[in-house]
């Protein structure tokens, strides 16, 4: 519960406690306004905002976006009253006009600026050249009073009406990002709160247009959805038809982007004339002269690694041909659904980095540290162990990791070694207002199990819950779906929206229909993986944040477990702890191209799901589960909805296919026959 401390107490520190059940003593923050982080609550209270200032910078320069936002935490740590327009994804005022608090729209964010620049003490000045020193100026900035500013913004904020004062200057300071995160370790994360701990990237690439660059061709495209490698094979490519200019670009696409299954590419070989001119393996130091442009696309860690590109993104190589070259041909070693396309007009390079602001509000407002740690490089790994040794178990890391999926499951996988779990919250906006709203009450509507027959029971759950940025994002454009509620869906979501976001969360009570049912995402209270938290204190952190599943009705959690990148069985000590800290009538476990039920323990039942990312995708397993089935005895079945390319729509028609011996069913209901169909006790 949350509950009031006197102004005298906040002055004096009550913001302390490190984490869920940490002592006060041992929190190094100092005083943070109107901040207020009993003991045994997982993410602080800010003060109620009662009326907001708004500035929208969703096309503002990267260093005007880095300003406001450390305004922002400056500002909102006293009260909540600057709201910035960061992202337009489920509309610009959605969420500010569901918080149902007056604001004022500036049609000039430096309106913003001009109001509230009083209330900071000076500025901090990052170096271009490490972009990393944007983090190390974000930290210090929380604990100077101070906004950042690159060297440009700088010279404004110095000159008249300004004349605010450079506080620290990191120009020259850092070789590099080690350098910059080790002078940040050892001389500012002993001032900084212990709490939470913040990781962001530095920087990001700058939003471009869509789609194929009209000088490029497609030359080869895998027409079928492949997902396992069956296509993995050798292609050589004729390009001599592009040569006559300088260079030529070769594009790796995603072919089905609505999925998340784009190419993986392993080798590459290039000869001009039967010559080698390139050969390399991606991820390595020869991949480098010839990447011009990686559009976000990641590397698989170890070896053997390969670069993908999903969900629409992309990459290029660039090939420079001897003059006089008359034949050019590449040999792919590349697998999955991929889309080949050639050029040699150099495109728009979309490698172009710029800041960001999201969530820094909240690191500056909570006076955290702020990094950007690569857990697959040793010597990053090792800071950043260090620093997950200094903090106590159950402690919230915010923000995302780097190197996409193959950085989520080692990092993921690290932090949880140390008993820290993830709020993934990079591309979250405005968490200092948000934090500062109110919980709202909902009254249980439970609905009765339908009675028990020999049917296929299927219970649809939409993935990403964990992620807070998703909670704000995508997951509202899914909600405001016009099908939603026409079939039953399980939605995952995140039970600390509770402290963090309580507007969102009531949003989403608020308007559930007796067909929606929100559970929690992986794997209980924040994302983590239960075998390699230590045994010693997964009970007990389990047991400590049981309220907040409680009190959000998320009772039902979808859990993630990973070993070394590989999905792996819950022991029957994890299990235990489930259902006897979580109360559990039953767990769905993990992402597998395979769906079944077993029985852990003799009394808890979990249902492994089976991920789809089209309707069609759902239909061909449904099918295919119909066709195994002896018709005796039920079936369960539970499908895994990737929340990036499905819809309650897509969902509503994969269901209006099936025939009636299929019934669709919401967790709760779904477990409850489970367990009465294998004989275990009610709960």
């Amino acid at each position: 519960m949350i509950r009031k401390l006197t102004t005298t107490c906040v002055a004096l520190l009550c913001t302390a406690s490190m984490s869920l059940g940490a002592s006060a003593a041992t929190d190094p923050t100092p005083s943070n306004g109107s901040v207020i982080w009993p003991k045994g609550q997982a993410l602080p209270t800010f003060a109620e905002p009662k009326h907001l200032d708004v500035a929208d910078v969703y096309d503002a320069p990267g260093d005007d976006k880095l300003l406001l936002a450390t305004l922002q935490g400056i500002v909102n740590r006293t009260e909540p009253r600057v709201y910035l327009i960061e992202n337009v994804e489920e509309g610009r005022t959605t969420w500010l006009n569901d918080l149902q608090v007056p604001y004022r729209m500036h049609d000039d964010y430096w309106a913003v600026v001009d109001k509230y620049i009083d209330e900071v003490q000076g500025m901090v000045v990052y170096d271009p050249e490490v972009p990393d020193s944007i983090n190390v100026a974000t930290t210090l900035a929380g604990l100077k009073n101070a906004v950042v500013a690159g060297p440009e913004l700088a010279e404004r904020l110095q000159a008249a009406p300004y004349d605010l004062d450079i506080i620290e200057d990191l120009r020259g300071k850092f070789e590099d990002r080690m350098d910059a995160y080790t002078w940040q370790y050892e001389n500012l994360w002993s001032q900084t709160t212990h709490r939470m701990l913040i990781g962001l990237s530095p920087d990001t690439s700058v939003r471009i247009p869509p789609g194929l660059p009209a000088s490029f061709e497609t030359i080869l495209e895998e027409p079928t959805q492949e997902r396992d490698a069956a296509n993995r094979n050798s292609y050589e490519i004729d390009l001599s038809t592009f040569l006559g200019q300088e260079s030529v670009y070769l594009r790796f696409d995603d072919a089905f982007p609505q999925d998340g299954w784009g190419p993986a590419v392993h080798q590459v070989t290039v000869e001009a004339d039967g010559q080698v001119i390139a050969q390399f393996v991606p991820g390595t130091p020869e991949e480098e002269p010839f990447l011009y442009d990686r559009q976000n696309s990641q590397v698989s860690s170890g070896s053997g690694g390969h670069r993908f590109a999903d969900n629409g993104r992309y990459f290029t190589y660039e090939f420079t041909p001897p003059s006089g070259t008359t034949t050019l041909t590449a040999t792919v070693d590349m697998w999955n659904q991929f889309k080949v396309s050639a050029g040699n007009i150099r495109p728009p390079s979309s490698e172009r980095k710029e800041p960001y602001g999201y969530l820094r509000d909240y690191a500056v407002a909570n006076q955290a540290m702020v990094f950007w740690l690569e857990s697959n490089v040793p010597e990053e790994k090792a800071l950043l162990e260090n620093i997950l040794s200094d903090v106590e178990p159950g402690t919230p890391y915010l923000g995302w990791f780097s190197n996409d999926v193959a950085g989520e499951f080692s990092s993921v996988e690290i932090v949880s070694n140390y008993g820290v779990y993830v709020l993934a919250a990079d591309w979250f906006s405005n968490l200092t207002v948000f934090s500062g709203t109110k919980i709202q009450p909902v009254a249980a509507n439970p609905t009765k199990a339908p009675a028990l027959e020999n049917k296929i029971y299927v219970t649809y759950t939409f993935s990403e819950g964990d992620n807070f940025q998703y909670n704000q994002h995508r997951m509202r454009i899914l909600w405001d779906d016009p099908a939603r509620g026409e079939v039953p869906i399980n939605w995952t979501s995140s039970p600390l929206l509770h402290d963090g976001a309580p507007a969102i969360l009531n949003y989403f009570r608020e308007t559930a229909t007796d067909n929606d049912l929100i559970i929690a995402g992986p794997s209980g209270a924040g994302y983590f993986y239960p075998t390699p938290w230590p045994d010693e204190t997964f009970p007990g952190f389990l047991k400590d944040t049981y309220s907040y599943l409680k009190k959000t009705g998320m009772t039902i959690p979808y859990v993630l477990n990973r070993v070394n990148g590989e999905n792996v069985p819950l022991s029957e000590s994890e299990a235990a702890a489930y259902e006897e800290e979580y109360k559990v009538p039953g767990l769905f476990l993990s992402w597998e191209n395979r769906h079944g039920v077993e029985v852990l323990n003799g009394t808890l039942p979990v249902s492994t799901i089976q991920g789809i990312s089209t309707a069609q995708d759902g239909k061909n397993i449904l099918d295919e589960a119909k066709a195994d089935w002896d018709g005796q005895s039920p079936l369960f079945v539970s499908l895994g909805l990737l929340a990036w390319s499905m819809t309650p729509t897509d969902v509503a028609a994969l269901t209006s296919s099936l025939g009636p011996e299929y019934e669709v069913v919401r967790a709760d209901h779904y477990f409850s026959l489970i367990r009465e169909a294998y004989g275990l006790p009610k709960k």
